[in-house]
């Protein structure tokens, strides 16, 4: 029995972080977790009152852990052989080595965030670009990984999703720090499309949702297909204009709650641009839901992908906030975002794969309204 890929951390919050990992086998999993210099507790994932065991696929929630400090973890997963009747039958354990990873404070003054777009399975441009532009010397540059679509370009299978991304993730950095998938276009094509859900963990489970960091409110919004419904491509299999009405329905409710109204400031990330990206169903379909909202809400800055051209766009008659469109997945047109944010500014970076600075974004807090 082997992990397959993981641990890699999720929702990590000022008191709470999900540890998700795969085994090759069937296992009962826990994990084994302390704030000081032991592992005193352990955490199992728990649905109807049942502990769970008999899975490969490990989603575990601290609840309840303490802000601002430093955590110890590991995994353990054991074997089963049978299952009969309410008798587990048990094989080997798997314990891993012990990791770190921290919970911000819960009024922390900085966020940093690094940003990847449409790498198209291109697995070897997450170790690239991290250790080129994520680090000064050997001090991490980041809080939060994001993945803002495309990934892949279809999936087909669970192999595919281990070996071309969840794996290098790991490796480099999924282990002490968390990241965010943000699903694109591409996601939803393949035999595999509607299980990929099930190898991540978001807020409230959906691909949609928001959450805050210190001084900022991040909302994720889940553009779809670029095409419509009725394209003889998806043989009446997919339905996103609802599911962009249900997003809508949502985000009214979002921009007006006291998280969004009172953060300093607000970021979309959303893999189809609403602007500046054609007018394909998609694009057109998401600025129709969308638009009018973040523009009542006062966004201050969306970031995207999706086109392969990379760009800035001010703040103009259509979007009252900039827009920053990531590049594409080819060597000379890779870019990564770097932000950086405290209570008095907000400040994103665009740069090449080369390191040239493609453009800089610095805002200072709107007026409350």
């Amino acid at each position: 029995m082997h992990v397959q890929a993981g641990p890699y951390l999720q929702n990590v919050l000022h008191d709470e972080a999900t540890i998700m990992w795969i085994t090759d086998r069937n296992c009962f999993s826990w994990v084994e977790y302390g704030d000081g210099n032991h592992l005193h507790r352990k955490f199992f994932e728990v649905h109807n009152g049942l502990i769970q065991g008999n899975n490969r696929i490990n989603k575990i929630r601290l609840k309840g852990i303490k802000s601002g400090r430093f955590h110890k973890y590991r995994i353990v997963s054991t074997e089963i052989v049978r299952v009969s009747g309410s008798q587990f039958y048990f094989g080997e354990t798997y314990t891993s080595p012990i990791y770190t990873f921290q919970t911000p404070e819960l009024r922390e003054d900085r966020f940093r965030m690094l940003v990847f777009n449409d790498h198209h399975e291109r697995s070897q441009t997450i170790p690239e670009m991290l250790y080129r532009f994520g680090y000064h010397g050997n001090e991490r540059d980041f809080d939060l990984v994001v993945f803002n679509g495309d990934v892949f370009d279809n999936t087909e299978s669970e192999e595919q999703v281990i070996r071309q991304f969840l794996r290098p993730c790991v490796e480099v950095f999924a282990k002490e720090v968390p990241f965010l998938f943000v699903q694109g276009n591409h996601e939803v094509r393949g035999a595999f499309a509607r299980h990929i859900p099930q190898y991540f963990s978001f807020v409230d489970e959906k691909y949609y949702h928001a959450f805050s960091r210190g001084p900022l409110r991040v909302v994720v919004l889940d553009g779809g297909e670029d095409k419509s419904d009725d394209n003889w491509e998806y043989k009446g299999m997919v339905a996103f204009d609802p599911y962009r009405e249900e997003q809508r329905e949502w985000l009214k409710k979002e921009i007006r709650s006291e998280e969004f109204r009172n953060s300093s400031f607000r970021l979309v990330l959303i893999h189809i641009p609403l602007w500046h990206s054609g007018d394909w169903h998609g694009p057109t379909h998401c600025r129709e839901m969308f638009g009018d909202l973040l523009n009542q809400g006062e966004v201050d800055l969306m970031l995207s992908g999706h086109t392969h051209r990379y760009g800035i766009h001010p703040s103009d008659g259509d979007h009252r906030f900039p827009v920053m469109i990531g590049g594409g997945p080819i060597s000379g047109n890779r870019t990564i975002i770097k932000l950086d944010c405290t209570k008095d500014d907000l400040r994103a970076k665009m740069i090449r794969d080369d390191g040239e600075l493609i453009g800089e974004i610095n805002l200072t807090p709107k007026k409350k309204r």
